[in-house]
C-alpha cells in the first residue's frame, strides 16, 4: 500500500502536469485546427523525439515488458530494439514526403497518393486499432497498477481516463507534446530506481545472474532463456525468422504510417528537426530492455526467494508488486508517478490522434465549411465517445491476454492489421504504376484475412471451438503471428501490383511530391551529424544483439 508521503509525491506530480497543461492552454493564443491538432508545426527535435518515445511507452509497455522478463520471454524486447532501425527509416525516407505534402493525417496522405476510398479505409482501421490496442490496453494496464495498490480495477480505470482526458481535451496537441517531454524524465528516473533497488536486493549484477540461475532451476526453467533475444525458427512465440522478417512490417506500420506516431513529426519545424527527432527516439528505444525487461527478470528471482509475493502464474503483475513491496516510502510515490506518466502520456497521445482522425478525415469532409472552433469541439467530443467504446471492449481483451500476456496480445493484433497498410505505403512511395484499384483491393483483402485471424483466435482462446473439431481453423490460428504478418504482407503486395494493372496509373500531377522519383534530391539532404548518429545507432543495435545472445551472456 502507499503511504501519505507517496500520496503527496503523486499529488505533486498531478499538480505539476495540470499546471503545465493549463499554462500551455492559456498562453497559446492561436487556437485554430492546425494549432490544436499539430501544435502549429513549430516543434524542435528534442520535444519530437521525447514525445515519440514517451507516447509509445505506455503502462501496457512497462507492465507487459516487465511481465515478459518475469516470464522468460526476453525476445519481446526485440520489438523495442527493432523500432530503432524503423525510426531511421521514418527519419530518412518518410519524413521528407510527409512534411512536403503538408498533410494533417496519414489517411489524408493516402488519399493524395491513391483515392478518398483509401483514406476512409485507413481512418477506420486506425481508429479501430487504437480501440483494440492503445486506448483499451493502456487503461487495462493502468488499472492493473491500481489493483495491486488496493484500488478496485474499474475505479483505477476511471481515474486513468478522467485525469488524462481533461488536459488532452482542453490542451490540444501542444499540451500533449510538452507534458510528454516532462513525463519522459519522470518515467526514466522512476524505472532506473526500480532497477537499482531490485539489483541491490540480489547483490548486484553477478548476484542477479546467480539468483536467476537458482530461480530457473527451482521453477523448472532454463536460465539462458531469460538472457537470449533469439529463439529457433520453429518457436511458437518469437521465432528469429518472424523477428527479422515479420516484426519490421509491424514497425513500418506503427512508426512510419500510424497517425498516433507520425503526428509528432508532422509538427516539426522542418525536415531536419523531424529526422533528428526520429533518431533521438531511436536511441531512447534501446532503454526498455534495461529498465523494463530486466526488472521483470529481477522480479522473477525475488519471487523465487520469497522476497516479493509475485506468483509465477501472473507475471504481468511483476512490476507493480516490486514497486509496492520493495521500494521505500517517497521513492515508491516517485516511481508510481513515473508509471502514471507513461500511462497518461501514451493515453493522451491516443486520444488526440483519434480525435484528429475523426475530425479531419470524417467531419471536415462532411462539413468542409466548418469553422476551426467547431472542428476543435468535435475533436473533443470524439475523444469522449472513443473512451466509452474502449472501456466496453476491456472485458473481451482480458480474455485475449490470458495466454501470452499483454505484449504478445498487442503485437499480434498489430500483426493482423498492419501488413496491407505497410505494403500500400512502402510500394506506393516507389512505384508510380501502383494505383487506387490495387490499393483498395489489397487493403480490404488484407483486412478481411487479418480480421478473420483475430476473430478465430478469440474463439479458440475462449474455448468456443473445441480442440480437434475444426482442423482448418486451428491450423490457421496456429500460424505464428509474426510469420502470419509476413505472409499477409507478401499476399497484400501481390494483390497490390496485380490489380493495379487493371486501370491506368495516376497522372503526373497527382504523383508530384508523393513518390521518390518526383520529390527531388534536396529533400534528402542531411547534416553530417545526422549520418554519424544513424551509423552509431545501427552499431549499438548490433552490439545489443550480440551481447544478449548465445555468443554473449546467454550461454
Amino acid at each position: 500500500m502507499i503511504s501519505n508521503l507517496d500520496s503527496g509525491v503523486i499529488a505533486l506530480y498531478f499538480v505539476g502536469i495540470f499546471a503545465l497543461a493549463i499554462y500551455i492552454t492559456v498562453t497559446d493564443k492561436q487556437r485554430g485546427s492546425s494549432d490544436y491538432f499539430l501544435a502549429s508545426k513549430g516543434m524542435g527535435w528534442f520535444i519530437i523525439g521525447a514525445s515519440l518515445f514517451a507516447s509509445n511507452i505506455g503502462a501496457e509497455h512497462i507492465i507487459g515488458l516487465a511481465g515478459s522478463g518475469a516470464r522468460g520471454d526476453m525476445p519481446a524486447a526485440q520489438f523495442e530494439i527493432l523500432a530503432s532501425l524503423v525510426l531511421i527509416l521514418l527519419g530518412w525516407l518518410f519524413v521528407p514526403f510527409y512534411l512536403k505534402s503538408g498533410v494533417f493525417t496519414m489517411p489524408e496522405f493516402l488519399e493524395r497518393r491513391y483515392s478518398s476510398s483509401a483514406r476512409n479505409y485507413l481512418s477506420v482501421v486506425s481508429i479501430l486499432a487504437y480501440v483494440l490496442t492503445k486506448i483499451s490496453l493502456t487503461i487495462f494496464a493502468g488499472a492493473l497498477v491500481f489493483e495491486v495498490l488496493g484500488i478496485p480495477f474499474w475505479t483505477g480505470a476511471l481515474i486513468v481516463i478522467l485525469t488524462t482526458g481533461v488536459y488532452t481535451i482542453f490542451g490540444g496537441f501542444k499540451a500533449v507534446l510538452y507534458t510528454d517531454m516532462v513525463q519522459l524524465f519522470i518515467l526514466l528516473g522512476g524505472m532506473i530506481l526500480v532497477t537499482i533497488y531490485g539489483m541491490n536486493e540480489l547483490g548486484g549484477w553477478s548476484g542477479m545472474m546467480d539468483a536467476v540461475d537458482a530461480a530457473s532451476l527451482k521453477e523448472g526453467k532454463i536460465s539462458s532463456q531469460f538472457w537470449n533475444l533469439w529463439r529457433p525458427g520453429d518457436d511458437t512465440q518469437y521465432p528469429w525468422t518472424g523477428m527479422i522478417f515479420g516484426a519490421p512490417i509491424l514497425g513500418i506500420w506503427y512508426w512510419c504510417t500510424d497517425q498516433f506516431i507520425v503526428q509528432r513529426v508532422l509538427s516539426a519545424k522542418n525536415i531536419s528537426n523531424g529526422r533528428e527527432g526520429a533518431l533521438f527516439a531511436g536511441f531512447l528505444k534501446q532503454l526498455p530492455l534495461f529498465i523494463f525487461v530486466i526488472p521483470g527478470i529481477i522480479a522473477f528471482a525475488l519471487a523465487s526467494q520469497g522476497i516479493i509475493s509475485m506468483s509465477v502464474d501472473d507475471p504481468d503483475k511483476a512490476l507493480p508488486i516490486m514497486v509496492s513491496e520493495l521500494l521505500p516510502s517517497g521513492i515508491k510515490g516517485l516511481v508510481l508517478a513515473g508509471l502514471l506518466a507513461a500511462l497518461m502520456s501514451s493515453l493522451s497521445s491516443a486520444f488526440n490522434s483519434c480525435s484528429t482522425l475523426f475530425t479531419i478525415d470524417f467531419y471536415k469532409k462532411w462539413k468542409p465549411q466548418a469553422a476551426d472552433k467547431e472542428l476543435v469541439w468535435v475533436g473533443q467530443l470524439a475523444t469522449i465517445i472513443l473512451v466509452i467504446i474502449s472501456l466496453a471492449y476491456i472485458p473481451l481483451m482480458r480474455v485475449m491476454t490470458e495466454s501470452g500476456g499483454i505484449i504478445q496480445y498487442m503485437q499480434s493484433v498489430q500483426a493482423y492489421i498492419s501488413p496491407p497498410i505497410a505494403a500500400a505505403f512502402m510500394f506506393g512511395l516507389f512505384f508510380s504504376r501502383i494505383n487506387s484499384t490495387g490499393a483498395i483491393v489489397s487493403l480490404w483483402t488484407g483486412f478481411i484475412i487479418g480480421g478473420a485471424r483475430l476473430f478465430f483466435e478469440f474463439l479458440v482462446n475462449n474455448g468456443k471451438i473445441a480442440v480437434g473439431s475444426s482442423p482448418l481453423i486451428e491450423s490457421f490460428v496456429a500460424i505464428n503471428f509474426l510469420h502470419f504478418a509476413l505472409y499477409l504482407f507478401i499476399l497484400s503486395a501481390i494483390i497490390l501490383f496485380t490489380f493495379s494493372q487493371l486501370r491506368p496509373s495516376a497522372s503526373e500531377a497527382q504523383l508530384e511530391g508523393l513518390i521518390y522519383s518526383r520529390i527531388g534530391d534536396k529533400f534528402f539532404e542531411a547534416k553530417r551529424k545526422d549520418i554519424i548518429l544513424t551509423i552509431l545507432l545501427i552499431v549499438i543495435v548490433i552490439c545489443i544483439w550480440i551481447i544478449f545472445s548465445p555468443l554473449g551472456i546467454a550461454k
